[in-house]
């Protein structure tokens, strides 16, 4: 049970492991992640961070109009407060342009980001490569042997990185029988009904049997990113708190130090775990924006991933097309493709970069606009496509309006979200 002050609401007090993402218990819980669940801690660096300098000239974001999913004309701010929003952050060209925070949130506390921890995670397999200590074109039993037995036998760095392993996952956070909520239970930290301690999730992972040949078809899963995690941690030496925060979190200048949930034995919950501000979650897609660097103490750069990392994430080719056509995921995001741990859209004003979490979690880039937008949520459902789709426009038009571009005109598609993470807790229908 959470432990909570004299000014929290009385829906916090009753906040547990078991309802903490179910309405209304989230609103509290996705901001205090760390008093009900075990986390590892993803430290800053200490010295200055990366400031975040407001824009010479304000803008009223929240005043914005954009074309709503069922044909109405709305603004941002009513996008904003009919999607539970808890918190959103606004930049251009580096500034600062918009900030604001419901009544449970604050600059400085951190909340559960769910599946924008693919895309560190993606990050820090960027950096590793850097560094010459992966080779995402090796299989990775070669790093994680342990692997050998199941259906990721075969499978290279690559296919998890890019979600093309040909292993059997379902990724319906509403079916209790699907390997996602299954997933669920052995992240746990309670053991299994009849056992005496808790399994964890890299045990779950190599009884995963494969139903595809690797690399012939793309499908979202959040196992792909948990042996991206595990084989990350092979070849660093290094649990994966530590590397986001050696080769991320503190090279990026971030304010304030993170955190990730951990299973019932220690180990990073890498599909989905991290909590995060805000703020540091708009370094992050500044740094993304940038092309993998951030300026550094004096005039120059420092680079967090090299920029080729990127410059491939964002070349769509035929191949990661054709693939993301034949997958669900071209339903609700027609256009768009996946590559290194992020999802693309084609946007009004040029192809987005985005990063995805259930629950109404987002990161917003746009290249052409120089815009990064981030809004964190706490949506009743872990999916809602007219939420989705009305925050992506809602955060298009606030590109469009900050950069006083023309529209390339309406897009026909409408784009959606198709993203998520396995969680802690006891799993149910809520999607957890």
């Amino acid at each position: 049970m959470s432990t909570v002050g004299g000014g929290e609401s009385a829906a916090a007090l009753r906040v547990n492991a078991q309802n903490w993402q179910s309405p209304p218990f989230n609103r509290w819980a996705y901001w205090h992640v760390k008093e009900i669940l075990p986390t590892l801690p993803i430290p800053r660096r200490s010295g200055p961070s990366r400031e975040l300098v407001p824009a010479n000239a304000p803008a009223g974001v929240t005043d914005v109009t954009l074309t709503s999913v069922d044909g109405s004309v709305v603004t941002v701010g009513q996008v904003m407060a009919d999607t539970y929003t808890d918190a959103y952050v606004v930049m251009q060209d580096g500034a600062l342009v918009a900030e604001w925070y419901a009544a449970d949130g604050a600059p400085d506390r951190t909340h559960a980001v769910m599946s924008i921890s693919k895309s560190v995670v993606g990050c820090v397999a960027g950096a590793l490569v850097d560094h010459n200590l992966l080779d995402t074109g090796q299989l990775v039993t070669e790093y994680v042997p342990e692997l050998a037995p199941s259906g990721y036998a075969g499978a290279t760095v690559q296919h998890v990185l890019d979600m093309r392993s040909g292993v059997r996952f379902r990724e319906d956070y509403l079916d209790p029988d699907a390997e996602v909520t299954v997933l669920a239970r052995w992240v746990s930290q309670a053991p299994l009904p009849g056992e005496a301690s808790p399994r964890g999730v890299y045990q779950y992972l190599v009884g995963l049997p494969a139903e595809a040949p690797h690399g012939e078809r793309f499908l979202y899963r959040s196992a792909e990113t948990d042996v991206l995690g595990w084989v990350c941690e092979r070849a660093a030496g290094k649990p994966m708190a530590e590397l986001i925060s050696t080769l991320i979190w503190q090279p990026l200048g971030a304010e304030f130090d993170a955190q990730i949930l951990c299973d019932g034995l220690g180990t990073a919950v890498h599909d989905g775990g991290m909590c995060a501000t805000a703020r540091d979650l708009a370094r992050f897609g500044q740094m993304l924006l940038d092309g993998g660097s951030v300026p550094d103490e004096g005039d120059g750069k420092r680079t967090v991933i090299g920029s080729r990392w990127l410059r491939e994430a964002w070349a769509v080719d035929a191949d990661a097309r054709s693939v993301f056509v034949a997958s669900p995921a071209e339903v609700s995001m027609p256009g768009g493709w996946y590559r290194n741990q992020f999802w693309f859209r084609p946007g009004p004003y040029g192809d987005v970069l985005l990063c995805l979490g259930i629950y109404g979690q987002l990161v917003h880039v746009t290249r052409r606009t120089r815009t990064v937008c981030v809004k964190l949520s706490s949506w009743p459902t872990p999916q809602n496509p007219g939420y989705s789709q009305n925050t992506l426009r809602a955060f298009d038009a606030i590109a469009g309006a900050l950069a006083g571009r023309p529209s390339a005109g309406d897009n026909p598609r409408q784009p959606g979200v198709i993203a998520g993470a396995s969680r802690h807790g006891k799993s149910d229908r809520s999607g957890k």
